[in-house]
């Protein structure tokens, strides 16, 4: 009687509230890569080293059918990027376990042995085998008149470690990306044999093959035959003001590495926009690529794009799809292709079938990602998550409709924490668009209760928010200190079709501003939301919202802004990526400056009245650190309550892991003190 009384007792333990510890505790999965057989799958997974600040990553074998998962590099480090030999005997991966950069590791699945195989001045990444075995290609950063020549990398080294000072003379535009000065070093696909012999560059010339924006990291093939490499690049003579990569196609054998050169390669693609993500069909016949057609916009509709390499046409797949096609794989009998799309808060998977471009919906349950299809054809798998649940990788039979859970690494961390329920919303926003939005209530909701609340306004602008788990901006957190979440996907967001997308350039202050407050509307009008205690949070375009939100309403008793653009002039003139704001707001700000005046926060100070918390990184060079510093400015000099959270190792993200708890505590402890004080 005793034990049963027990075992009830244990069955009924009270669940915990998520807290920023045991969401950085949770193991981050990475894409699946199922083996040549069929009978594993190699994935690899993340975990936060809190105490020592650090990511550490290893690479994980399961049975493709489910089971137990088998740790099979050390971890100590960052062991990433699995994929397998074709044969199936190897496993290569990409670590920085003994130091340095990160290189090629090779695994012997029989004998359970690592060895290392590159030794790249510029680091490995993006392994891909080549199909006989002989070696794999990779992504490496060299510098373009060396190569891959020891002496010459040497050298250039030396006389860049010796230099007396630290300037830099700088003569053209972007000079500086994302979070990076531009170095002289460029990246090249880099062919490194498997036994003997030199690596190559197969890629020379003074620019990035593949390019830094817009593909993902998947923006080279090789053929199947072993013949042809095929790779992204942006020649033109001003990337910052260009988002035209193109596909190249380069001819190569063991006998040509060493005289490839740029000239030989020939350009597939002449469409003005952006090119990339190409993949060879199994059988060698056609190309598949992702594609834009418009100059210097990088949220243009993403199309699905094929070439028949026998009749040497290229075509468009599924050209009434209306939403952005964010990845391809392959079926082993090359009559069609998976995507992925979003489709309202869901990513979801498609079948396009190559003959007629038809498509087929498999999966829309939560966000899904990084599919590979087992070569038999009979399963797909892809990396899954919720917004209740972090990412897993499942398996789904070509004819099935519910996926089976194959990893299980967090699964007895969930069954510890209580995490809100989520569920989605819809309203009336401006020109009486319906608007969706992501709702989460706290763990230990209850209705007859009333809770404060806080909105998230997501980035981009063009993007959206998911029914996805994310590590920053987490809503998780947030509702388990007892709010009620409004996640809004106002116009600019994906997933709606690319009408919805576009409606928010050169209007960001307009339509998506009302569709955000018509939502919050009816978020107060909830019978257990406190309409006088609702603050918003956002980052990046999300920042700039609340930015705006500051001139237009004193609606939130509270605000956070993250990396927000504030001045849109002086955005302009310290941002990198020049194509964003000329197509956004339609030119320069001296040429064009009625939008740079008309959607400017700044214009707007003496609006300002909210509490703010202001947070922004050093490295931030996407949005420069100078447009937080301004709102604070603006902010203390009115008189209006405001604190100011600088990074200086951090750029447009938090990732540090002690960086982003302290980013959780202070917006948490800046919501409690505004709105869990009495109205």
């Amino acid at each position: 009687m005793k034990k049963i009384v027990f075992a009830a007792l244990l069955f009924a333990a009270p669940l915990f509230a998520i807290t920023f510890e045991e969401l950085a505790s949770i193991r981050r999965i990475g894409a699946p890569q199922v083996s040549p057989d069929g009978k594993w799958i190699a994935y690899d997974a993340s975990t936060i080293d809190l105490a020592g600040n650090a990511r550490h990553s290893a690479v994980y074998l399961v049975p493709a059918n489910g089971g137990e998962s088998k740790q099979i590099s050390d971890g100590t480090k960052q062991d990433e990027g699995p994929a397998w030999s074709p044969n199936g005997k190897i496993l290569a991966y990409v670590s920085n376990k003994d130091g340095g950069p990160k290189q090629v590791w090779l695994y012997d699945v029989a004998a359970g042995t690592s060895r290392k195989l590159s030794d790249l001045q510029g680091g490995a990444g993006s392994v891909k085998w080549m199909h006989d075995g002989s070696g794999v290609v990779v992504v490496s950063d060299i510098y373009p008149d060396c190569g891959v020549d020891p002496v010459c990398v040497k050298d250039k080294t030396a006389a860049e470690e010796k230099k007396p000072t630290k300037a830099r003379i700088i003569t053209s535009l972007l000079y500086r990306h994302w979070n990076a000065w531009q170095e002289p070093t460029r990246s090249h696909i880099v062919y490194v044999p498997l036994n003997a012999g030199m690596p190559r560059d197969l890629t020379p010339g003074a620019f990035d093959a593949p390019p830094f924006s817009l593909g993902g990291g998947d923006e080279f093939d090789i053929s199947g035959d072993n013949q042809y490499l095929v790779y992204a690049a942006n020649t033109d003579p001003h990337p910052e003001l260009s988002t035209n990569s193109d596909l190249f196609m380069l001819r190569i054998n063991t006998a040509q590495f060493g005289r490839s050169t740029a000239s030989t390669a020939r350009r597939l693609t002449t469409r003005a926009g952006a090119d990339t993500s190409p993949k060879f069909s199994p059988d060698g016949r056609y190309l598949a690529w992702r594609s834009q057609a418009r100059p210097g916009y990088e949220s243009d509709l993403w199309e699905l794009w094929v070439l028949d390499r026998v009749t040497d046409t290229s075509r468009r797949l599924a050209p009434s799809f209306d939403n952005w096609i964010d990845s391809i794989a392959w079926a082993p009998d090359s009559q069609s292709i998976f995507i992925t799309a979003p489709e309202q808060t869901n990513e979801a998977i498609y079948e396009v079938s190559v003959a007629d471009g038809s498509t087929r919906r498999v999966y829309a349950n939560g966000s899904a990602d990084g599919v590979t299809v087992a070569r038999d054809g009979k399963t797909i798998y892809f990396e899954r998550s919720t917004l209740d649940r972090p990412a897993d990788i499942y398996g789904l039979g070509r004819n099935e409709t519910a996926a089976r859970q194959i990893t299980h690494d967090n699964d007895a961390l969930l069954s510890r924490v209580a995490l809100g329920k989520t569920s989605t919303t819809w309203w009336t926003g401006a020109e009486n668009a319906k608007v969706q939005g992501l709702m989460v209530t706290p763990p230990d909701f209850d209705a007859s209760k009333k809770y404060p609340a806080i909105v998230l306004i997501h980035g981009g602008p063009q993007g959206a928010w998911m029914n996805s788990w994310g590590y920053r901006w987490n809503p998780q957190p947030f509702a388990s200190r007892g709010y009620v979440i409004l996640m809004p996907n106002p116009r600019g967001s994906t997933g709606y079709g690319q009408k919805f997308v576009e409606e928010i350039s050169g209007d960001w202050g307009g339509k998506a501003y009302t569709d955000i407050m018509t939502g919050v509307d009816q978020l107060a009008a909830l019978p257990y939301v406190d309409g006088n205690r609702i603050g918003a949070a956002g980052g990046s375009f999300g920042g700039y919202m609340v930015d705006w939100i500051l001139g237009h309403t004193t609606r939130f008793k509270a605000l956070e802004s993250h990396a927000g653009v504030y001045d849109l002039v002086s955005m302009y003139g310290t941002t990198e990526e020049l194509w964003f704001p000329e197509w956004e707001f339609h030119g320069n700000p001296w040429d064009n400056p009625e939008l740079y005046q008309k959607w400017s926060p700044n214009q707007f100070v003496k609006s300002f009245a909210t509490p703010t918390l202001v947070s922004h990184g050093e490295l931030d060079f996407r949005v420069p650190i100078s447009q937080g510093l301004e709102l604070f400015t603006a902010l203390q000099r009115r008189g209006i309550p405001s604190k100011l959270l600088y990074y200086p190792d951090e750029g447009h993200w938090v990732l540090k892991p002690q960086n982003s708890k302290l980013w959780y505590q202070t917006v948490g402890d800046w919501f409690d003190q505004y709105l869990k004080s009495a109205p």
